[in-house]
Order: C-alpha cells, then sequence, then structure tokens
C-alpha cells in the first residue's frame, strides 16, 4: 500500500509540475501521449487504494498562473471527462442527437457581454477562479467590442494561434516557443496590446454559457452566434449516435488533421447534447460536470525504432536536434524523422548516439516525436559549431530552464531558412517542386544565401543532380519552375519577402494604391513611419514595420538583386469605388459573369463592401444563381428575409 501512495506521489508532482509549464508559457516537458499515460497510471492507483491526494490532477482543472486582478467566475468553467475509446462516446450520448467539434488547444476565455457591450474577458484559471484581461480584448481577433444583443451575454471560447502564424512569428522573432499553444499563453501574460496584436491570436468560442433568449439547442445557440458576428467552433451534428455515425465523423475531422487542412492546432474532439435543458441536469463528479461533454482523444500510435545519427538542423534562431532513425509506418505515412525539440529535450530523454532504441508517434496525428528511450548507447554530443556556416555554436539556457543551441553568426544563412520556404510557396514566387528539406539541403551547401540565388541554381545543375533523391529529370522540372516564377506581380513579390505584418492581404492593399517600384521608394525615402497608415487595414503597427524593413540596407540590396532576376507585372492603382459601400453580401454556388467568386469577392470589396461566408442578420444580400436552390444558405436568407439575386442581377444594380 506505501509503495502505492510513493507511486501516487511521484506521478502526482510530476504532472503538476507539467502542468504548470505547460499551461503557462514555460515550454513543454511531457508529450501528450507521456501526460496522459502517467494520468492514467494515476487514476488506476487511486482506484485501487481509495484515496485520491489533494493536489491530484484527477481532482482538479488544470490551472494558468497569468498574473493579473483575479475574478470569480459567474458560471464555473469545468473541465470535460476524456477518453480514447468510441465506445464511451456512444454510451454517454444515450441515442441522443449530439453534436461533435475541435477540441481546441489554447488557452480558454470566459467573455461576458452587457447592453451590446463587451464588459469583461477572464482566464479559465482554476474553473472557479480565473484573471481579468479584458485590456488585451482589442488585441484578440474573434472578440468584437460590441454586438446587437443587448442582454447579458457569457460566451467560453478557446484563444489559439494558427500553425501558420505561430511559424511567421518564431521567423520574425526571437522568442522559445515550443507550440502555438505555448506562445498563446505566454502571449496572454503581457501587458503591452501592441505586442500582444503580434501574435495573431483569435478566440474562436465553444460554448454559449448563458444568454436571455430562450434556446434549448447547442446548435441553435452556436448559429445564433453567428447572427451576433461571432466565429464558433467547427462542428458537425449526428442525429443518431451509434458507433458507426461517430466513428464516420470522428473520421471525417481526424482527416483534417492528417491531411493539414485545419488550420489550429487541436488535441482531440468534443461532443456534447443538443439538447441543453438536457445537459443541464447532469451532476458534478470531481472537476466533471458528467453531461456537460465528452472530450475523445486521439489513440497514438507508436512505433520502436533505432536511432542512425542526430542531424543538427538551422533554422530561424536555434539550432535544432532531429533524430533520424530507421523508417517506420505511423499513421498511414513512412516516419524516419523526428524534432528532438531543443538540448534540454534530450537530455530528459537520455538520447544516445546511433543504435539507441527510441520509441516514436505522430503527436495528435500530425508531428513525428521521440517519447521516450528504450536502451541508450553511445554518447549524445553537441556541435561546437554551426553545421551550416562553421561559426562558433553556443548554449543558452531561457528563464525557463530550456537549454538551445544557437548560432553565433548573425548572418548565417540557415537563419533564413523558413523565410526561404516561404518565398517559394504558392502565395509568394509559386515556385514548384521545392521542399522545405531541398532548401535546407540547397542552403547547406552554399549554394542559397539570398533570394536572388534561386535564379542561378541552373549554373550548379550538374551537382545537385548527383545529389542522393535528385536526378536530371527532377532538377530539370525545379529549374523549369523556377524560370516560369521570373514572371510575377507586386502582391507575391511583397509576400515572398517576408516582411513583418505583411501578409497576402496588406500585400494586396499595398499593390492596389502603388506600383512597386514607387511602394519601395516612398518607404525608403519617407519621413515618418505611418507613411501607409491611412491605407484601410494597414494602420501605424503595418506601416512602421513595412518602413523599417526597407530602410535596412541589407535588406534593400537583396530586393534589388532580387528584382534584376524578375519581371514584374505592374497593376493599375485601384481607386476605390462606392456602389456597394456598407453592404454585406454572401456569395454561393457557381458563377459565369466573372472568373470565380474570387473575382466577385474582390470586386465587392473594390467597391467598399464586404463578403462573409455565412447569413446572418447582418447579411443585406445572398447571391446565388440558383434561387430555387434549397441549400441551406438559402433556407437561412427566406427565415430572415434576406433578398437573394443572380449574379445578373447584382451587375444591374452594382456593376
Amino acid at each position: 500500500m506505501e509503495d502505492k501512495l510513493n507511486r501516487m506521489r511521484s506521478l502526482v508532482n510530476q504532472l503538476n509540475q507539467a502542468s504548470d509549464v505547460y499551461y503557462n508559457g514555460k515550454g513543454e516537458i511531457l508529450t501528450d501521449y507521456e501526460w496522459d499515460a502517467l494520468f492514467d497510471q494515476l487514476k488506476k492507483l487511486e482506484e485501487e487504494t481509495g484515496e485520491i491526494l489533494p493536489d491530484s490532477p484527477t481532482n482538479k482543472v488544470s490551472e494558468d498562473t497569468i498574473v493579473g486582478q483575479k475574478e470569480e467566475h459567474e458560471f464555473a468553467a469545468l473541465s470535460l471527462a476524456k477518453t480514447k475509446k468510441v465506445s464511451d462516446l456512444v454510451k454517454w450520448a444515450e441515442n441522443r442527437p449530439i453534436w461533435i467539434s475541435w477540441k481546441l488547444d489554447g488557452l480558454t476565455l470566459v467573455v461576458t457581454y452587457d447592453n451590446g457591450k463587451l464588459t469583461k474577458v477572464v482566464t479559465r484559471g482554476n474553473g472557479h477562479i480565473g484573471t481579468n484581461i479584458t485590456h488585451l480584448a482589442p488585441a484578440i481577433s474573434g472578440i468584437p467590442l460590441s454586438i446587437s444583443e443587448k442582454g447579458h451575454l457569457v460566451i467560453r471560447g478557446e484563444a489559439v494561434i494558427s500553425y501558420a502564424d505561430f511559424e511567421q512569428f518564431i521567423i520574425e522573432s526571437e522568442g522559445d516557443y515550443a507550440n502555438p499553444r505555448n506562445l498563446a499563453s505566454g502571449s496572454l501574460s503581457l501587458k503591452d496590446v501592441e505586442e500582444v496584436k503580434q501574435r495573431h491570436i483569435q478566440w474562436i468560442p465553444f460554448t454559449l454559457v448563458y444568454c436571455e433568449q430562450e434556446i434549448t439547442s447547442w446548435g441553435k445557440r452556436m448559429q445564433w452566434l453567428e447572427e451576433q458576428g461571432f466565429h464558433p467552433v467547427e462542428r458537425q451534428k449526428i442525429e443518431q449516435p451509434t458507433t458507426e455515425n461517430i466513428q464516420q465523423e470522428i473520421d471525417a475531422f481526424t482527416a483534417k488533421v492528417t491531411n493539414k487542412k485545419n488550420p489550429f492546432p487541436v488535441d482531440g474532439l468534443v461532443i456534447c447534447y443538443d439538447d441543453t435543458s438536457y445537459a443541464a441536469t447532469g451532476s458534478v463528479t470531481g472537476h466533471h460536470a458528467t453531461r456537460a461533454g465528452y472530450a475523445f482523444k486521439w489513440q497514438d500510435e507508436h512505433a520502436d525504432t533505432e536511432l542512425d545519427h542526430i542531424e543538427w538542423s538551422c533554422a530561424a534562431n536555434t539550432i535544432t536536434p532531429v533524430a533520424v532513425f530507421k523508417p517506420v509506418e505511423l499513421e498511414g505515412t513512412t516516419v524516419q524523422r523526428a524534432s528532438l525539440c531543443n538540448v534540454s529535450e534530450c537530455e530528459r530523454l537520455g538520447i544516445g548516439g546511433k543504435g539507441t532504441r527510441l520509441q516514436v508517434i505522430k503527436a495528435n496525428k500530425i508531428i513525428p516525436k521521440v517519447i521516450n528511450v528504450t536502451e541508450s548507447l553511445g554518447v549524445f554530443e553537441i556541435p561546437e559549431v554551426c553545421p551550416v556556416c562553421h561559426a562558433e555554436a553556443i548554449v543558452r539556457e531561457s528563464e525557463s530552464g530550456t537549454k538551445t543551441l544557437h548560432c553565433t553568426n548573425p548572418q548565417c544563412a540557415a537563419k533564413q531558412l523558413k523565410k526561404f520556404t516561404r518565398f517559394v510557396s504558392k502565395e509568394g514566387l509559386n515556385i514548384e517542386g521545392i521542399s522545405e528539406q531541398t532548401i535546407w539541403k540547397l542552403v547547406n551547401e552554399g549554394l542559397i544565401s539570398e533570394y536572388a540565388d534561386f535564379y542561378h541554381l541552373s549554373d550548379h545543375a550538374y551537382v545537385i543532380s548527383s545529389w542522393e533523391g535528385f536526378g536530371k529529370k527532377s532538377v530539370g522540372n525545379m529549374l523549369e519552375s523556377i524560370r516560369k516564377s521570373r514572371n510575377t506581380d507586386g502582391r507575391h513579390l511583397l509576400y515572398a519577402l517576408n516582411i513583418p505584418l505583411c501578409g497576402g492581404d496588406v500585400a494586396k492593399k499595398l499593390i492596389e494604391r502603388y506600383p512597386v517600384k514607387e511602394l519601395i521608394e516612398t518607404a525608403r525615402l519617407c519621413m515618418f513611419d505611418d507613411e501607409f497608415a491611412s491605407i484601410d487595414g494597414i494602420g501605424p503597427e503595418k506601416s512602421a514595420k513595412f518602413i523599417a524593413w526597407f530602410k535596412d540596407d541589407n535588406n534593400f540590396a537583396y530586393v534589388q538583386n532580387l528584382m534584376k532576376e524578375l519581371t514584374i507585372t505592374e497593376q493599375a492603382p485601384v481607386e476605390k469605388g462606392t456602389l456597394c459601400d456598407g453592404l454585406t453580401f454572401v456569395v454561393t454556388g457557381d458563377v459565369h459573369h466573372y472568373k470565380n467568386r474570387t473575382e466577385l469577392k474582390a470586386y465587392i470589396e473594390s467597391q467598399g463592401g464586404k463578403v462573409t461566408g455565412s447569413v446572418s442578420k447582418s447579411t443585406n444580400y445572398l447571391i446565388n444563381n440558383d434561387a430555387a436552390s434549397q441549400s441551406s444558405k438559402n433556407k437561412k436568407a427566406h427565415e430572415l428575409n434576406i433578398p437573394i439575386i443572380t449574379e445578373d442581377e447584382f451587375v444591374e444594380k452594382f456593376g
């Protein structure tokens, strides 16, 4: 008995330490896979002994420690029971209609409105008391400051950062963050609103906790939130929650993760009853409301393999250890590489040298990860020089105690890897057939050090074709794609340059007002950093970042070298019209007057209008060439008495 209690104490300490690190933006010392395994072990011991230690994570909500004014929740924000078995979900559903949605991996925020105005934003904390961070609301996308509903309203949602925004932030900053959730948590501890804005945090509602409307359907509650201007979590109704039907929807959601169609980090799925009155009748067991919902966690598939070597991969700010091992099959794909994150993680796992036995998973179905060392052989060696530029490499320790390896050369080409990847992307110069791995090889072989170098790779065709995995045909295809990319336009060029805060939309807005060469010249010569701030959607922060980037002589030189290789198609600056001013449209179905719906959307926006994805009270027109369609958008438009017009009618009225 005493042995079991001692083991329980050890597990509680280990799990609580990992939770503190995870929930407070300090890093990650246990994977989800490891945490779940230890948690299950603790639960089993608690059942065997009949004892639950006071600070056991099985009996409390994981808590953030964000500094600030504490505030008691009006409605307790309890956690959900979790399972990895579909049979448990079927049993829980009780053959009642349910909804399935993402279990977003971020930080839960409770948002309150009164009389149409935002009154407070509070972190979940321990489920009963959280931290008031209302001052950060303007920096978080998805939290409107005012809504049409005038009653008391309480909404629970998740603050998340997309994978794309996370990667871009890591490129542009010196931050040491393990994943998007880690960055989101760390960001909400900041006081500076402008600094938080740079993190691109989005808040996605997943529960309407309270409203004064009589809405007893969870699905209709989500729809009602959409009508108020919110963007709730993606969801799907299951009328008959049989094993087959639930598994079918789980597979559909899972495919969006494995195919990288879902932009946000998730750590599972959630089911809830459509009947919110019934859901409210459940009891509270420990820290779970029994009928509030049920979380489904993927059963991580692991494989045993053998380490061949550690490859030190240079990125924007760190030199990251990557385990290269004998190939294994995981989640339907062949895996032979997995990031080891940093020096601390290697030390924690006990990584050795060649022949070390490893256990590998695909964390949350996506990211290959080493979770365990079953047998360590040889010695873990940390390189003393950068593998790319051969400058001195040093280990730095962060405030949280995480050890990372850094190249001391600020001009090291490897620090541009992620930037080169964006440069060749579809939204950039659209150079097909060049993967991140290929770029890494080109950089590490000294063939790429700036953007213009891509257009001189033909000089090295013979050398490249001799590399493993390359051949004359693949090299020829790559060079042809590079040749085609010489013809581009200003929007794609600006996106490709990796200018801070200059995404596709910002680039588009700037190019609509200036030809490329004039834009660059204006940025170089202007006296004030708010030169472009008056352009709709730009503002002072984006303007300042854009100007500062072009005033940097190194950046300017790289651009000048690049532009010598390109033919840029200039578009005439677009003067904003007013034909659609103040109107909101939804476009559905095929179009024939315009090339596609994107072109129609662009026209509406050029005339001062707005295009949204769903029909709500704020919609003025639904454009659909099939007026008799029984689509959900048509039905919704009829319910709300919103005019449905054809494309021809739109052209006649607004063209």
